[in-house]
């Protein structure tokens, strides 16, 4: 998944993949004195982290999409026309109707052709609604006779006529009527090009319909008897786009509904939600009316309001209040609605528990105010929302090194040790493909934390308030400002519940392979990285190492290798949203993306540590003018016979990186003295036995405000350590990195003048290490 390594301004969800990592905070500027000998490292530094850079995992396609705890409209899989029907019955569709004993429908499958009177008489002929059902699966020819505009203003006008003697039941054939109509929008909805225009004609009829039924007293006989066709009428009401019309038909069932409502009247409610879904579609306007309803009669918030209060011991997660009070947060999109709104929101946010049962109502009505009036969360008595439920919802928490730890809502301590285990050692995976050049210079995101929610509903439901993030996606990764002091680089990622009773993080490896790369190969933000096309590059490493490390086939991007969609230099262009087709884009972005690095790497490495070295100083223009010029074509043909051989051969391993000393860009330290550095300089096959140093120091100058000291290359494991004015050691010292490997970077900002100490400590013996100082 794209890294969270974008401001959240430009941020895009995209399908598919997900993981889950998260990189944290930056080293601590050192004490501006020497800490005492056998001092313990700082706890660390209050500075405020920057402005969160950030991008969303796309959910899982696995995962399931319609939750009861629904915080954003994109949460559901609901559109805002009824989905595809099934062969024996259309999705909301009258699904209480069945057949009497004994009945049995006519075959209605090839369509009607009756028009005029004919059809009304061979429509209330039907024995049964669910009679109906089949047109609702018409296609081509047959669907384009049946539902022409005329045809609907037939039915339509027959449903108005016999709405004046409707007996709240169905033994006029009216449910019959409305199935056509519901049937009609459908299809219409779906293949508009077939069916054809609807306009002015149709909507004057279906609204002299629609009020003659609803001007009937029976409309509102609270039996299942109504309910039958009622809910159905409601639905058609969304399908004509009609809501606002009918906002008085809306104010009366939030009135009047209570827990006794039979299953047929209560469905009457439950099909307000699409409709209000796309009556605040939240790009804009108000397809349906609902928003100038609303303003012309503020009162119905006021019902809107008592409905979820007066229905409050029904509040339980999977509950219709839930489901339809969530939205009343949404009218806050229409400004003249913000001042009654404000009370009747923060009474409803703080009258129920944020956790439990009640959690859906009062966590989505708090996310709306965040959505629709942002920056105003005292009006709601919420703005410490966070900080007091961070401790409840995310209780537990592991260390897994001085470079990660978890925050979790519910993880065993074997999950928790398991999911160390793995990013650990993905570390090291990493630099054994990609090689060990030290982090790149000014880079603090040394820490990284993980928050895991139990599954898509907990994260849904919390974490914009926890992280203030976009939860319509399957994770988040902020990567904040990874220049900067302090900075608390987090992934906030949720279990892959639908694995069960396996344990799995979702998208774990490839999120993490993100921050990897974000640390040591892509030179400072998201937002500079893409200036040029690098998206092939940075998916595509991705994808390599989580397949890799895990050892699991990619039988999804062998698959494509043998259709041979594109050439190398076309992938090259990759960028995240290249069509308007997102699978399109998805394929290319992360199946493809493999494939090109995969072949780089196998076939052309030195090509590719050539592009890495632009990328690693920032010289974005630098790398593609490799790739779409000194490469550029000539590789293609080279591609296309590597991708027959990989659909027929798995492609082959990731090779490792080539061994041996690494070539620092700074000159090497001239002091006589080996342990000496200077400024810009550096020193070669440094070494140490597993429990002793390879102490060093320097002398800074007055005025100097960043140290940037850089270990790389050789075996072992060396840690680097910074004690200020004192000798450094594992047990004194200001600041230190203890990644896997020998890659370490400390960046020190406002060091004290005169002389300061550092050293290599080995946590392994090591030896041929580079060691790299730089201050300005």
């Amino acid at each position: 998944m794209r890294p969270s390594r974008i401001s959240k301004v430009n941020a895009r969800t995209l399908p598919a993949l997900g993981a889950a990592f998260l990189i944290s905070l930056g080293l601590f500027a050192p004490a501006s004195q020497a800490a005492p000998v056998g001092a313990t490292a700082p706890a660390g530094t209050s500075a405020t982290p920057s402005t969160p850079r950030s991008i969303p995992v796309p959910k899982s396609p696995d995962a399931k999409t319609n939750s009861p705890f629904k915080i954003s409209a994109q949460d559901t899989a609901e559109s805002a026309k009824a989905p595809a029907a099934p062969a024996t019955a259309p999705a909301r569709a009258a699904k209480q109707f069945s057949a009497a004993a004994g009945e049995t429908c006519p075959d209605v499958s090839g369509g009607i052709t009756a028009t005029g009177s004919a059809l009304i008489q061979q429509l209330k002929a039907l024995p049964n609604v669910p009679c109906v059902y089949p047109l609702f699966n018409l296609t081509g020819d047959a669907a384009a006779k049946t539902f022409t505009e005329s045809q609907m203003v037939t039915v339509a006008n027959a449903l108005r006529d016999a709405s004046a003697t409707y007996p709240g039941d169905n033994s006029t054939s009216v449910g019959q009527l409305v199935m056509f109509l519901r049937a009609g929008y459908y299809v219409h909805d779906t293949y508009p090009n077939v069916v054809g225009t609807y306009g002015t004609a149709l909507d004057t009829a279906i609204h002299g319909a629609l009020d003659a039924f609803f001007a009937n007293p029976h409309s509102k006989d609270v039996t299942s008897a109504n309910g039958d066709t009622l809910n159905e009428v409601v639905t058609v009401i969304g399908q004509a786009r009609s809501l606002g019309r009918y906002a008085g038909v809306v104010k009366w069932l939030l009135a009047n509904y209570g827990g006794s409502w039979s299953a047929s009247m209560t469905q009457s409610v439950e099909h307000l939600e699409w409709i209000l879904k796309e009556a605040f579609d939240e790009k804009g306007g108000d397809p349906q009316g609902f928003k100038a309803a609303l303003k012309a009669d503020p009162t119905v918030l006021n019902t809107w309001s008592d409905f979820i209060t007066r229905n409050g011991p029904l509040l339980n997660r999977w509950d219709v209040v839930s489901n339809i009070g969530r939205y009343l947060g949404y009218a806050l999109q229409v400004p003249e609605l913000k001042t009654p709104l404000r009370p009747l929101l923060k009474d409803l946010i703080n009258r129920y528990p944020n956790v439990g049962p009640t959690a859906p109502i009062t966590m989505n009505l708090g996310w709306a105010t965040r959505q629709f009036d942002k920056g105003n969360c005292s009006a709601y008595g919420i703005c410490d929302l966070g900080t007091r439920l961070i401790p409840v919802v995310l209780p537990t928490q592991k260390v897994c090194n001085d470079g990660l730890k978890i925050r979790a809502q519910d993880m065993s301590p074997d999950q928790l040790a398991t999911t160390c285990t793995s990013l650990i050692n993905e570390d090291a995976y990493f630099h054994k493909i990609i090689g060990d050049k030290g982090a790149l210079p000014g880079d603090v995101n040394t820490n990284l934390e993980v928050v895991v929610f139990d599954d898509y509903d907990q994260y849904s439901l919390y974490a914009w308030a926890f992280y203030d993030i976009d939860v319509d996606n399957g994770g988040m990764y902020e990567e904040g400002d990874p220049s900067k002091p302090g900075n608390q680089a987090r992934f906030i990622a949720h279990e892959a519940s639908w694995l069960r009773p396996s344990f799995s993080i979702w998208n774990l490896n490839h999120e993490y392979t993100h921050y990897l790369d974000g640390r040591y190969n892509m030179y400072g933000d998201f937002e500079a990285g893409i200036t040029t096309p690098t998206i092939w590059w940075v998916e595509g490493i991705a994808e390599s190492i989580s397949y890799g490390y895990r050892n699991v086939r990619n039988d999804d991007a062998i698959a494509e290798a043998a259709k041979k969609t594109y050439k190398l230099s076309e992938l090259f262009d990759t960028v995240y949203d290249q069509t308007a087709d997102a699978t399109v884009n998805s394929n290319r972005v992360y199946r493809w993306g493999w494939l090109a690095v995969r072949y780089m790497l196998q076939e052309h490495r030195a090509d590719m540590d050539a592009v890495l070295a632009k990328y690693r100083t920032g010289d974005w223009n630098g790398a593609r003018t490799i790739l779409k010029q000194t490469i550029g074509t000539r590789y293609d043909a080279g591609f296309d016979a590597w991708l027959t051989a990989c659909a027929t051969n798995d492609c082959g391993p990731l090779p490792e990186a080539p061994t041996g000393p690494v070539t620092p860009t700074t000159p090497v330290c001239t002091i006589a003295d080996p342990r000496q550095f200077d400024k810009d300089c550096h020193r070669d096959n440094l070494s140490a036995t597993t429990g002793n140093y390879d102490y060093h120091f320097m002398y800074l100058p007055a005025g100097v405000k960043q140290l940037t000291i850089t270990s790389s290359g050789g075996t072992g494991n060396a840690d680097l350590y910074y004690g200020g004015s004192s000798w450094a050691t594992t047990s004194n010292f200001l600041a230190k990195s203890t990644s896997a490997g020998n890659g370490e970077t400390l960046t020190i900002t406002n060091p004290p003048s005169g002389w300061v100490y550092f050293s290599l400590a080995a946590t392994q013996s090591f030896s041929g290490v580079s060691v790299t100082t730089q201050y300005q």
